[in-house]
């Protein structure tokens, strides 16, 4: 028993001090990368317009520990498996072939590996971006060599494994934009319709808010289309990223209460209700109900007859 107490008391002085400097070691080199990966992103920050810089420098720090912390937890537990006796040969000779066997059944991850790699080589895609990824759109929260996270509007998250990243819509590299299709009827002056956009965008542009993040005066491009009811005016301007949604909601905004004030008129569903008449040209008495109120009027869609309309609340003023 003392000799059995006396070898493990001499193999853990000649061996287990070793075993705790490696792993002490290896948590030193952990925590190094953590902190130069930190470091980079604070470098970046306080750069002028770095937000570009500082959503890769996020992707690739993320990606950066998760490597280095595979490769050293790697490496430690070879070294102590050497330490303890442990024939690493037959272990790595059965794991080649248990590897073969695994590789069959593990394309499509080797496939995820490979394309994530490429997709963060390319800089396709950043922590942040506003993205479309196989008919998903969102925020993306997270990005591994394996899969990409997103997260919708609706708060839902989205697994994508590299893979299946084929095509990628970035709405947030660099800058973003925003199309405007305003449409107004038929009788208004399209020049005027053009001011009255180019003025509410000079007002936002002079917008202490709004004025930061907008790049460039709005770009009206014309008359686009005519439509049923409608003719088209389209025109679109040019954001930070990530900002051209709130920018075109505000603009819609005010667009709207201008057009209001002037009058403009902004088409709107109409319905036309023809009762019809009979051979003496008389038109049969009905009810319409109309959402103006909810009291009942005298209607006579035809001359010397008089028919009557009920209605009820909750109309467009119009």
């Amino acid at each position: 028993m003392d000799e059995r107490i006396d070898d493990l008391r001499g193999w853990v002085e000649d061996k287990g001090s070793y075993l705790i400097f490696i792993w002490l070691l290896a948590i030193v080199f952990v925590k190094l990368s953590d902190v130069f990966s930190d470091y980079l992103v604070r470098i970046l920050t306080r750069k002028k317009d770095g937000t570009e810089l500082k959503k890769r420098a996020d992707t690739l720090g993320s990606v950066f520990r998760y490597s280095i912390l595979a490769l050293i937890l790697f490496t430690v537990v070879l070294d102590t498996l050497k330490v303890l006796g442990i024939d690493l040969a037959p272990l790595l000779a059965g794991a080649g072939v248990l590897g073969l066997a695994i590789g069959f059944g593990a394309q499509n991850l080797v496939k995820d590996i490979i394309s994530g790699f490429f997709i963060l080589l390319e800089d396709q895609i950043r922590v942040g971006d506003v993205v479309q990824i196989a008919d998903k759109s969102g925020v993306v929260e997270k990005l591994t060599l394996r899969m990409v996270i997103l997260r919708d509007i609706s708060h839902n998250v989205h697994f994508i494994p590299s893979g299946e990243v084929t095509v990628v819509t970035n709405m947030t590299k660099e800058y973003s934009g925003y199309l405007f299709d305003v449409g107004v009827a038929y009788k208004e002056d399209v020049d005027q319709v053009i001011e009255v956009m180019k003025a509410v965008d000079e007002e936002l542009r002079d917008d202490e808010d709004f004025g930061r993040v907008i790049l460039e005066p709005l770009e009206v491009m014309g008359l686009e289309q005519f439509a049923d009811s409608a003719v088209i005016v389209r025109a679109r301007t040019k954001t930070r990223p990530i900002e051209q949604w709130r920018v075109g909601r505000e603009f819609k905004r005010r667009l709207k209460k201008r057009f209001d004030a002037l009058g403009i008129e902004i088409p709107f569903p109409h319905v036309t209700v023809y009762p019809g008449v009979d051979k003496a040209g008389r038109s049969p008495e009905f009810n319409l109900a109309v959402a103006n109120g909810n009291t009942e009027t005298n209607f006579s869609p035809v001359p010397g007859h008089r028919s009557r309309i009920a209605t009820t609340v909750g109309s467009n003023k119009r």
